[in-house]
């Protein structure tokens, strides 16, 4: 009998242990908030997140969870802590999302942001109460953990992205207590190594997109260039590089350092997109109906175009010359047929 009240006692000692009830009370003189975690042990625990009048100690919001993640400081649970777009982000956020003038809640429901993040439900507030607000949530659900509130100019913006290597920033204004969309700026890197940049703008009317494709040679690794100059008639570069030893491309960039065009479209192993010839120390690919050679000799350098029974032939300036065609052979790429 005296082991079974033992066993008892310390069954009942770990569980009231691993659930927990933390009040919090950093963030107003009006309300206080009270967060329960099922198991402390865990990273994500079930709990809920409730929100009382400090007069009536009545409940006016509570949220339950499945995946609650609480980060103490000196014991306490902290709100409006808010560290985007990874850092630390409270369960309860007091704040005003609206510019109205009457703060609102932002409670944590869980990790169903972007790469189970942390997530959160808005209630604005108002004279006499909070509403739930399916609009402003969707900002904290459907993005990168909280979004930020820029109090000046009245703004909201929202970060998510896809892996490494894409990006999008959104801005918000407040219209008819309701976010609206006025900028989306995506960065999107996923075609190695170029990077393709758009922005929408809200014009009064419409959202005006506004695009362009650029390329960083110098600053990618796996990256070489063989050949490069500027060419006299437009001032537009030429390049030819290799990608990891593997593939030979072309690309031609604007003198906005926007690319115009670039060759091979899609980047297939194997296939034999250029022609090179070591006797003329010329590199040829065709593009639909359209050939281009680019040559390479000790008095000078360019690019032949030949479209529509027309020749045009743009000479490179020598002293913006990089590289040299030869190069090409140094490793043998796979897309490449030399002659």
């Amino acid at each position: 009998m005296k082991y079974l009240t033992t066993t008892l006692l310390l069954f009942l000692f770990n569980f009231t242990f691993a659930q927990t009830t933390f009040k919090v009370d950093n963030f107003s003189k009006v309300y206080y908030g009270k967060i329960f975690i099922a198991d402390t042990s865990e990273v994500f625990s079930k709990g809920w997140v409730a929100i009382y009048d400090k007069k009536t100690n009545k409940q006016i919001i509570k949220v339950e969870s499945n995946e609650l993640a609480l980060s103490l400081h000196n014991g306490k649970a902290l709100a409006n802590i808010k560290s985007l777009p990874y850092g630390e982000q409270s369960l309860i956020m007091y704040e005003d999302y609206n510019f109205d003038g009457i703060k609102d809640f932002a409670i944590n429901d869980g990790q169903n942001s972007c790469y189970h993040g942390p997530s959160f439900r808005i209630y604005l507030g108002t004279k006499n109460d909070f509403k739930f607000s399916s609009e402003f949530t969707a900002l904290a659900q459907d993005y990168c953990g909280m979004f930020q509130v820029d109090y000046k100019q009245k703004k909201l913006s929202t970060m998510t992205k896809s892996g490494c290597c894409w990006h999008q920033f959104s801005e918000f204004v407040v219209e008819n207590n309701k976010p609206k969309v006025i900028k989306i700026v995506e960065d999107d890197q996923m075609n190695f190594p170029y990077n393709n940049y758009s922005e929408q703008n809200w014009d009064g009317k419409k959202m005006v997109v506004k695009t362009k494709r650029m390329i960083t040679l110098d600053e990618n690794e796996g990256v070489k260039t063989i050949l490069s100059f500027t060419v006299d008639k437009n001032q537009k570069k030429v390049v030819l590089f290799n990608i990891n030893d593997r593939t030979l491309n072309y690309v031609l960039i604007d003198k906005n350092d926007e690319v115009e065009f670039s060759y091979p479209i899609n980047t297939v192993y194997q296939n034999p997109d250029f022609n090179f010839d070591r006797k003329d120390n010329t590199v040829t690919f065709k593009n639909k109906n359209v050939v281009y050679t680019i040559y390479d000799s000790s008095n000078t350098v360019g690019i032949t175009i030949v479209t529509g029974g027309k020749t045009y032939n743009w000479t490179g300036n020598k002293t913006t010359k990089k590289g040299k065609l030869t190069d090409i052979t140094a490793t043998p790429l796979d897309n490449v047929v030399v002659n």
